[in-house]
Formats: C-alpha cells, structure tokens, sequence
C-alpha cells in the first residue's frame, strides 16, 4: 500500500491553504494602503471669496 500519495495530497491543500491565506492578507494590505492614499488626497476646496456665486462662472472667448 503506497502513503505517499496520500501524505502528498495533505501536503498540496496545506500549501494551497496557505496561499489562499497570504492572497486574502495581501488584499487587505493594498485596500487599507488604497485607503489611506485616497484619504491624504482628499483636500478641502477653497470656497469663493466672491459675494455673487456667478460673477467668473461664463468666460467669454473670440476666435
């Protein structure tokens, strides 16, 4: 009767388990590092120091 088979089957779903694992954490690492790029990126617009919201909202060009 052969084991060795069997042995390196367990073996194989260890190993692939293991991979499945160090996936799932590099995926959080990247959605976590994601996250923290979009929040340093977000910035606060400026608002308007003008009293009229529209004065420079229509710009007038000539050809």
């Amino acid at each position: 009767m052969d084991l060795q088979g069997v042995s390196a089957s367990g073996t194989g779903a260890a190993l692939e388990l293991a991979s499945l694992k160090m996936a799932k954490n590099q995926q959080k690492q990247e959605g976590q590092a994601t996250l923290q790029l979009l929040e340093s990126s977000a910035v606060d617009v400026p608002k308007s120091s003008s009293a009229n919201p529209a004065v420079g909202a229509n710009i007038n060009t000539y050809a």
